[in-house]
């Protein structure tokens, strides 16, 4: 646990890219459009008489069981010893500073502790790794996930990744020197996407798609190695609204990127913790905490996706109209991202004591 300010670069020669169904999906996160947080909040956790006394019981008596378990029960599927002198130590310790109690951060922390309430996306001792590109919205779930630590009763640990594309254009590496003092365990991956793709690449996907699958691969390859067994993707509202839409325009499908699921083999569980929160949220956040924010300049993209910035502009414009657009949309998709069965009353849960659906079901490519 001492070595929680370490970064760890792995740079990587031209070669065989990882398995298709290992790197599927779409990348570490960022991006999409405006306004407020109209949605309901969840109560911020740390109201009512009642459930503060039952909580201050359970701790007394939680130390004990919990170790008593940890030493009885099933071991988790990425325990390590560095994971069980955690665990011993009590709960994660970091410079990450807390939410305020301005209008804004209220809004950020209701939308999150709202979406992993409804799908349970977080369980006692997860190890969840931000998947963190420097984008507002990556940095903002990050500082989010670490304000809910601080409140939640269950123990979870958070440590963050990024995956350093090698282009000259982009230059995330000023992110080892913040999450350093923030306290974060941190891993920075480097590989030279832009030159695999010259070698491997087909022509039925993208660039966009091509590079968010390898990095989806270098992300579950550093949550095996380093035994994290969540995965946090920084997609918000409007990336899940947009998707929904292009899906439907172009595929003549109804489906949205999934907000909690498990990887094909079986071994990562990825969440969405931002599924409920506006992108001019994370905008806002950023400029308050003055966040450390990376440009993303990608030379592989000499222009945004078509008819997703289409899309954007598109729902944008009609929002002026319809203020509750995105609520809208969002109930409409609820049975498409999450829950026990699809439209077709099909079983889509992993466990539904766990709130995981199986495999993302084709929720994450940009270039629908």
């Amino acid at each position: 646990a001492a070595a929680a300010a370490a970064a760890t670069t792995s740079a990587t020669a031209p070669a065989a890219p990882a398995a298709e169904g290992e790197g599927e999906g779409d990348g570490a996160d960022d991006d999409d459009d405006d306004d407020d947080d109209g949605f309901m909040a969840l109560p911020a956790d740390d109201d009512d008489e009642e459930e503060s006394t039952a909580a201050a019981a359970t701790a007394a008596a939680g130390e004990e069981e919990r170790a008593k378990k940890a030493a009885a029960g099933k071991p988790h599927a990425h325990a390590s010893g560095r994971r069980k002198r955690e665990s011993a130590a009590g709960r994660q310790e970091h410079a990450v500073p807390p939410f305020g109690k301005s209008k804004l951060e209220q809004s950020l922390r209701s939308a999150v502790t709202r979406a992993v309430h409804a799908y349970d996306m977080i369980q006692e001792g997860d190890r969840i790794l931000v998947a963190l590109s420097g984008g507002k919205d990556s940095l903002s779930m990050l500082h989010a996930l670490c304000d809910l630590q601080r409140r939640s009763p269950k123990q979870f640990f958070i440590g963050a990744c990024t995956i350093d594309p090698q282009t000259p254009s982009f230059d995330p590496s000023p992110l080892i020197g913040y999450l350093k003092r923030m306290g974060i365990p941190y891993f920075f991956e480097s590989e030279n996407i832009i030159d695999l793709a010259k070698f491997h690449m087909t022509q039925k996907i993208s660039i966009c798609s091509w590079c968010s699958r390898m990095k989806r691969g270098k992300l579950y390859t550093t949550c095996r190695r380093e035994g994290y067994n969540v995965l946090a993707l920084g997609h918000h509202c409007d990336d899940l609204a947009e998707s929904f839409v292009m899906s439907a325009w172009a595929n003549g499908m109804l489906r949205s990127m999934k907000v909690h699921y498990t990887n094909d083999v079986g071994d990562v569980r990825v969440i969405r913790p931002l599924m409920f929160a506006r992108e001019k949220t994370m905008r806002e956040f950023a400029d308050l905490r003055g966040l450390p924010v990376i440009a993303d300049n990608c030379p592989g993209c000499f222009e945004a996706p078509e008819l997703r910035a289409h899309i954007k502009r598109l729902l944008s414009g009609e929002e002026q109209t319809y203020p509750r657009l995105f609520n809208s949309l969002m109930k409409a998709m609820e049975p498409l991202v999450g829950g026990d069965t699809d439209l077709f009353g099909r079983n889509t849960m992993l466990s539904k004591s766990k709130g995981a659906s199986r495999d993302g079901g084709g929720d994450d490519d940009d270039d629908v």
